[in-house]
């Protein structure tokens, strides 16, 4: 009896083991559960800039081309061999500089036997000139003199254009290419010999929709560059075609910009901006701030967060020291009072909770890395211009604005 006592206890204890395990893990998971379940996600951290009207300059942005506002390829006149070569690339030459020389033995020699024809016909005319005068000579005799020396002076000038083809020479100040041509090559007219550009003054050519024609004039501030956040060159516009193209609905425009360090480039491609007047009380935020979606373009908006249903109404300062002291015996110990308005940071320093909201909003021109904000947003919001990674609605968030990239970013393009 005794040992069927003990395996019934051993059998009772093994059991309340098992039962005890269980419960553990069934309470363990439930506690688990229900911690994920209330569990927030830690504050994340944002830059964000409060939305406040603005001064904006709207423009109308292009793609163009640069050329040169005098620019040729320069080309002989005649046949000739190569004799030489007075150019280097990239040299600066002046209006009238030769820059190549063709073989011109056989012209110079033609020249001088004609200039020694002209003079034997000039002493025949002078000779029948003063037989004229004298009474012997005939009008014939004269007038055949005359044409004679008329003829051999235009022969004259006529071989000494011809020798002058054998030379090239710069139409106008600016700068040469590289030669195309060398020493002892036969050149036929026609065959190009080097570029010549004048680099100083540069026209930009571009193209607008006609809808944005009505926008544009003659004298307008024109910005060129390599991208539309750099923009060194300032120029204006010179010429608006008065035809719009049929084809393409589009229209000629074209600006002159000085280039005195030669930074631009004849046939460079640029990026364009008319800048048009200023406008006031616009609002803009940083391109940044703004992501697109298939259902639109969104912003998020830092805004307090809602208290909890059934959660209490904080402590007012006045009601916690309610029924503590009379007021005579407050301002009878200025010790605690002061050592009480020490203690007011403490208190302030406690910083309502923040989250997130997502509004869709109609953006609307955009310039220098803004972007202008028609509808959704009003002046005084605060938005998230950096961290929008892996935000949602509701979420909450930390503003830190010591590092913010699209300050960062919009200071370099003022620079």
């Amino acid at each position: 009896m005794k040992r069927f006592f003990i395996i019934a206890g051993f059998l009772l204890l093994l059991i309340l083991v098992c039962v005890g395990i269980v419960g553990f893990n069934i309470l363990r998971d439930n506690g688990i559960k229900q911690f994920f379940a209330t569990m927030k996600p830690p504050a994340a951290t944002v830059s964000t800039v409060i939305l406040k009207p603005s001064e904006w300059t709207p423009g109308v942005e292009a793609i163009g081309t640069v050329n040169a506002v005098r620019g040729v390829d320069l080309t002989v006149e005649t046949t000739g061999i190569v004799k030489d070569i007075l150019f280097h690339a990239n040299q600066k030459v002046a209006a009238d500089s030769v820059l190549l020389q063709l073989d011109d033995a056989v012209e110079k020699a033609d020249l001088v036997a004609q200039k020694a024809q002209a003079a034997s016909d000039q002493a025949a005319l002078t000779r029948a000139l003063e037989l004229q005068r004298r009474g012997v000579g005939t009008d014939a005799t004269l007038d055949a003199a005359r044409a004679a020396a008329t003829a051999s002076a235009a022969q004259v000038n006529k071989l000494q254009a011809v020798l002058n083809q054998k030379q090239l020479s710069a139409p106008f100040n600016g700068t040469v290419g590289i030669p195309r041509i060398d020493i002892g090559q036969y050149l036929a007219p026609g065959n190009a010999v080097v570029t010549l550009q004048d680099l100083d003054t540069m026209r930009v050519d571009f193209t607008v929709p006609e809808q944005q024609l009505p926008l544009l004039k003659i004298g307008q501030t024109v910005r060129l560059g390599g991208s539309l956040s750099d923009m060194p060159f300032a120029g204006s516009i010179r010429g608006i075609d008065p035809k719009i193209d049929p084809a393409s609905r589009l229209v000629s425009i074209r600006g002159e910009v000085a280039n005195p360090e030669g930074k631009l480039t004849p046939g460079q491609f640029v990026q364009i901006r008319v800048e048009l007047p200023k406008e006031e009380n616009v609002l803009s935020l940083p391109q940044t701030a703004l992501t697109s979606s298939l259902y639109g373009d969104y912003v998020f908006v830092v805004v307090p967060a809602k208290p909890a249903a059934g959660a209490a109404a904080p402590a007012k300062p006045q009601d916690q020291a309610a029924g503590a002291e009379k007021p005579a015996e407050a301002a009878a110990k200025p010790a605690d009072n002061k050592a009480a308005g020490t203690a007011k940071p403490a208190e302030g320093a406690q910083q309502p909770a923040l989250v997130l909201s997502q509004v869709f909003v109609k953006p609307g021109r955009r310039n220098n890395g803004m972007v202008e904000i028609v509808e959704g947003l009003k002046a005084g919001d605060e938005v998230v211009t950096a961290g929008q990674n892996r935000l949602f609605n509701g979420m909450s968030v930390a503003v830190d604005n010591t590092i913010d990239p699209s300050k960062s970013a919009n200071k370099e393009v003022q620079q």
